[in-house]
């Protein structure tokens, strides 16, 4: 099916989304979104962000943790979920606090919304729940910046509705996430031209590199997938010019990780992407220049970075 004319012009979102002091768009820093997949203890998730945090810090990016409580999706019912709402909200709790870092998970039910929006500065939408109407305004309407990963059964301009659903219910805090699209079974490709689709939908862009290399279901009660290319595609994505940030899952030793470890990035080979991306982004800012007073449009959180 050819996609509309009108939603591949290449226009671009001109709009920003602030997560505490975190500002993500165009003319901004660009984002890291990155975590372990799910929490395995408190101390472990800590020492992963903090590290994350100094590489971040050292490369000129901006950092927002990124943790699982619940694992609500696995390929088998026998799989490691994670600590559950309530244990994981306290541990993201701690986190948040002892780092002073903005922190990100997914819900998955509406129940969850009000007692996550408590703790997280971004609430995130599955892929696979993108199209449930009432849940995805449920989330809209707590009032906090809600991260929207795209289906891998949609076509990119298919998201437009369901952005439009949430800023229907009254939040214009909106990212859009591309994570790769279903390629017959057990398998997903990246088609980075829905970068270009998603930036004309008045939100930031967000590709997920790390999803987007996974293999669902590919080892029969687990799902596969492929991390050399993890740095491959992440380098083409920022090299589009329409990725405001990157979403990742890092482990110090994915090889034992309980949960998507065959997709995950070694913690030891960040600082080197990070630093590759930046490269890029500088090379592409280096002929346009553009200045944060031409017609930067930026949201803020209602609820800030206290929770």
């Amino acid at each position: 099916m050819k996609a509309p004319q009108s939603q591949v012009s290449g226009l671009r979102s001109q709009v920003c989304v602030r997560v505490g002091p975190v500002t993500i768009g165009p003319g901004q820093p660009l984002v890291l979104i990155a975590g372990p997949d799910v929490i395995e203890s408190e101390s472990h998730l800590l020492s992963h962000a903090e590290r994350m945090a100094t590489m971040c810090e050292q490369a000129g990016v901006s950092y927002i943790v990124k943790c699982s409580y619940d694992k609500a999706n696995r390929t088998s019912g026998r799989s490691y979920r994670g600590p559950g709402a309530k244990a994981g909200l306290r541990i993201l709790a701690s986190v948040k606090r002892r780092l002073g870092l903005p922190v990100l998970s997914d819900v998955h039910c509406r129940e969850e919304v009000g007692p996550a929006a408590e703790v997280l500065d971004v609430l995130q939408v599955p892929a696979f729940l993108c199209r449930q109407t009432d849940f995805v305004t449920a989330v809209a309407k707590a009032g906090k910046p809600m991260n929207i990963k795209k289906g891998q059964f949609l076509a990119p301009w298919d998201m437009r509705h369901v952005i439009d659903k949430a800023h229907a219910a009254g939040n214009r805090s909106v990212l859009v996430t591309e994570r790769g699209a279903s390629f017959g079974y057990n398998n997903l490709v990246s088609d980075l031209r829905s970068l270009q689709v998603l930036a004309g939908f008045d939100c930031p862009v967000i590709y997920d590199g790390t999803h987007s290399v996974q293999l669902p279901g590919g080892l029969g009660e687990a799902s596969g997938g492929q991390r050399e290319f993890v740095p491959t595609l992440v380098r083409a994505a920022v090299a589009t010019g329409f990725c405001h940030g990157i979403f990742l899952e890092v482990h110090e030793d994915p090889d034992h990780a309980p949960v998507d470890g065959p997709n995950m990035l070694r913690l030891a080979d960040l600082p080197r992407l990070l630093e590759e991306v930046q490269a890029i982004r500088s090379a592409l800012n280096s002929g346009h220049k553009v200045t944060r007073s031409q017609g930067r449009k930026v949201v803020k959180s209602r609820a800030g970075s206290s929770g």
